[in-house]
């Protein structure tokens, strides 16, 4: 049964993104859908000494357009994120482990598509820095005259899924009888449990940019992310 996720790129997603994305074989980009303002899609959080603070990505006030279409264009941002990066986390554990890849991601680039970016640095951390061999796609493009629903039934079908993994914000709209009726089966993803780490300026956050995680334990990330749920079910099963 091939397991499918389909979600909107974000900025620096949290782990629970990247804990989603190694719970299937296909995680499918589906940024042909309204960007929405103050979410994910371009902007994240980080720990400072002065609190917990959002990185936005500046993309202008309009709302009439899909996040495929968003476009970026200050030019100063980067430079800003990458200085507010380093300011936090320079004295962190495994901050010189990511800094190369990260100055050249802030510094060396100027980034036009919102979307684009999200989904290059999204994929880099899942596949270099977290080791994940998920295959990533773009979701299919299907007419604005299909519901909600129906768009996703057919993204779902197009790539054979069998089972179709959400989050569980989705519960509040999703139609599961329709899914079933269609042969596909819901999983809704569990964010909870998952372990702290030492973190810089208590009190512990969990909803920070997975960036947080990776410079304060490393090559140890995947523990925290998925491999503390695989260990407790081993235990179990013992």
């Amino acid at each position: 049964m091939k397991k499918v996720a389909v979600l909107q790129s974000n900025y620096l997603p949290w782990k629970g993104y990247f804990d989603l994305i190694h719970d299937v074989d296909v995680f499918l980009f589906y940024d042909q859908v309204q960007f929405t303002k103050s979410d994910w899609r371009n902007r994240n959080r980080v720990k400072t000494a002065a609190g917990v603070k959002w990185l936005t990505v500046p993309v202008g006030s309009h709302i009439h357009r899909r996040i495929d279409q968003v476009e970026i264009h200050d030019k100063v941002w980067a430079a800003k994120h990458w200085k507010s990066l380093q300011q936090s986390y320079s004295k962190a554990p495994h901050f010189h482990r990511y800094q190369d890849y990260l100055r050249w991601f802030y510094l060396d680039n100027q980034w036009s598509s919102l979307s684009f970016m999200n989904q290059q640095l999204t994929q880099h951390v899942a596949r270099d820095w977290l080791g994940i061999s998920t295959e990533f796609a773009q979701a299919p493009k299907f007419g604005d005259e299909l519901r909600r629903q129906d768009r996703l039934l057919a993204v779902l079908h197009s790539v054979g899924a069998g089972l179709y993994v959400s989050g569980p914000a989705a519960k509040a709209y999703l139609e599961t009888d329709r899914f079933s009726a269609a042969s596909i089966d819901v999983l809704w993803k569990d964010y909870s449990g998952y372990p702290v780490y030492d973190q810089f300026y208590p009190p512990f956050e969990h909803a920070v940019t997975i960036l947080d995680l990776l410079f304060h334990v490393g090559p140890d990330a995947p523990w925290y992310v998925w491999g503390w749920r695989d260990e407790a079910r081993a235990t179990a099963r013992a």
